[in-house]
């Protein structure tokens, strides 16, 4: 009896003493056809990545992880699903995702008389404080698949958003994909996803200054019920100029208020900071 119990304790505890690495392609239950940047992660655990244009994706998994740890998989659009570590340990996996039929309540703005305005950090000060996304643990450019910064923006209620602007300081890439993300907040934190579209956007050629996002062709309204929201940007994909390539940054300044969100990966915990980057909305209100 002992013995069972110990073999029990062991095996509930066993936890990768190396790297392990799940891999596999989330594909349209539908059409089998691959889905890109698709959110894989473990739940407060730093690990995750996004899949590749084509739906493929690897996992690597750290020592805090055990065998019964839950992977997330989520994608605007589709139902989300969750495998335990055991079940895709050693193999290659093949994922599917069901589209969802989830019907959003639609908010309209007025057209009429609507005023414009700028809602966050307009100007880029000294340019002497950089919010990098390369950190000193991280061995490679593709450790940052997922990572995701942002602000908490006091929004104008009832209103429509017509781009994301942020300045960017320094880039070492020949091409960089980001995904927008709009969050509810809830105890200061980001939560559930307000705007249900996937917003893919492109820098290209190590482009350096304002940054403007075009967010017109999504028809994104704020209804009133809202006051504040949670703006991010995600890192979904890159390539670099060479080989030394790793630095991308926007222009941020240090603050009293715990304003700017971050987290390393899909799934993780998210940590407020005491910065206001240079990141603002344009909006439409009446």
């Amino acid at each position: 009896m002992y013995l069972s119990i110990i073999t029990i304790l062991i095996l509930n505890s066993f936890c990768f003493s190396q790297e392990e690495i799940i891999v596999g392609k989330v594909l349209n239950a539908e059409s089998h056809e691959g889905l890109a940047y698709v959110n894989i992660g473990i739940a407060k655990k730093s690990v995750g990545t996004v899949t590749d244009f084509n739906g493929a994706f690897n996992l690597e998994l750290n020592d805090k992880i055990n065998e019964s740890d839950t992977i997330v998989f989520s994608y605007i659009g589709f139902i989300t699903q969750k495998y335990p570590v055991s079940e895709l340990l050693s193999k290659q996996n093949i994922i599917l995702l069901s589209q969802t039929n989830i019907k959003l309540a639609e908010v309209t703005v007025s057209a009429e008389r609507l005023k414009s305005k700028k809602i966050g950090r307009t100007t880029k000060g000294l340019g002497l404080t950089h919010l990098n996304f390369y950190s000193y643990y991280e061995k490679n450019v593709d450790d940052r698949l997922s990572k995701e910064v942002g602000m908490k923006l006091k929004i104008r209620k009832n209103c429509y958003i017509k781009d994301l602007n942020f300045n960017i300081t320094s880039n070492q890439f020949k091409s960089l994909k980001f995904r927008v993300n709009f969050y509810k907040i809830d105890n200061e934190l980001p939560t559930d996803l307000i705007v249900q579209e996937d917003i893919i956007f492109e820098i290209k050629d190590g482009y350096l200054g304002w940054f403007k996002v075009d967010l017109e062709p999504y028809d994104i309204c704020i209804g009133k019920e809202v006051e504040h929201i949670a703006v991010t940007i995600q890192w979904i994909e890159s390539e670099k100029m060479n080989s030394k390539s790793k630095y991308f940054s926007i222009s941020t300044t240090s603050s009293p208020f715990a304003n700017a969100y971050f987290r390393k990966k899909a799934m993780d915990t998210w940590t407020k900071a005491g910065q206001s980057h240079s990141f603002y909305l344009n909006i439409m209100y009446d």
